[in-house]
């Protein structure tokens, strides 16, 4: 999709860090954004702050784990704007502690915000982008979903890895009848999740991927979506160093997992 110009993109998770970045750089680019999220308020405001680019934007509540509610924000975007696009899902909420710790609430939690929002967001948008034979799909996923290198928010790493999962096999599927798809794995980017984990048990140390990795700004990792979506790119890295350490790992997965536990055991 090398022209963004005119396009209609829905971005859940909108209202703020890499949901908020990539809606103001689609806005950029001169799509039109429907900037979606749990706290209205927050979609509101982004949504305005888009519209400055002099496309038309507007922000709607949306709670991720609600089928009705993707299929009323169809609807309304359908009624205001006639079509959709570009698809972002991009929500994620972390259960963080020892694994005996975290409670089977905090799974189905996990579980139903990260990855299954996506299949909910599936069901609604893709027989509108298939009807159309055009289009594009961002999922967010993690650095965390493509290899271990922590096991204190299992949930969140699980659920991340079956947006990889998820997304590749969408890929297979959407490729060969014109729809791209991206997934985005970000490493450390400076945004409010961490102010959305729920800590089960005794206190424990939030690990990163690579000890020094350096935090990212939302807007960065923004704009590699958006350039993603222009390329029909599938995989977005947002550090260099994670595509060395898949490298490492697949050329030696058993070496890979134990450095891993070493890393974790001389911490």
């Amino acid at each position: 999709m090398e022209e963004l110009a005119g396009k209609v993109a829905f971005v859940s998770g909108g209202g703020s860090g890499i949901g908020r970045a990539t809606a103001l750089a689609l806005a950029a680019a001169g799509a039109h954004v429907v900037v979606a999220d749990l706290d209205r308020d927050r979609a509101m405001a982004v949504a305005d702050e888009a519209s400055w680019q002099g496309t038309e934007c507007f922000g709607m509540e949306l709670d991720v784990t609600d089928q009705k509610a993707f299929d009323v924000a169809r609807d309304v975007i359908l009624r205001r704007l006639g079509r959709v696009d570009i698809v972002m899902n991009n929500v994620g909420v972390v259960a963080a502690g020892l694994p005996e710790r975290i409670p089977l609430s905090e799974w189905e939690r996990s579980l139903s915000t990260n990855l299954l929002s996506i299949v909910r967001s599936n069901a609604t948008f893709l027989p509108l982008l298939l009807e159309q034979g055009s289009g594009h799909v961002v999922n967010t996923a993690s650095a965390t979903g493509l290899f271990a290198y922590a096991y204190e928010r299992m949930p969140y790493s699980v659920s991340k890895a079956g947006v990889v999962a998820l997304s590749e096999a969408l890929a297979l599927y959407l490729h060969p009848r014109r729809i791209g798809v991206t997934c985005v794995c970000p490493g450390p980017v400076a945004t409010n999740l961490r102010q959305q984990v729920t800590f089960s048990g005794p206190p424990v140390r939030m690990r990163p991927p690579v000890k020094g990795m350096s935090e990212l700004e939302p807007e960065v990792v923004g704009a590699m979506v958006v350039d993603a979506i222009r390329e029909n790119r599938f995989l977005v890295l947002t550090h260099p160093e994670l595509h060395d350490l898949l490298v490492q790992r697949a050329t030696d997965p058993e070496g890979f997992l134990a450095e891993r536990i070493r890393a974790i055991e001389e911490a």
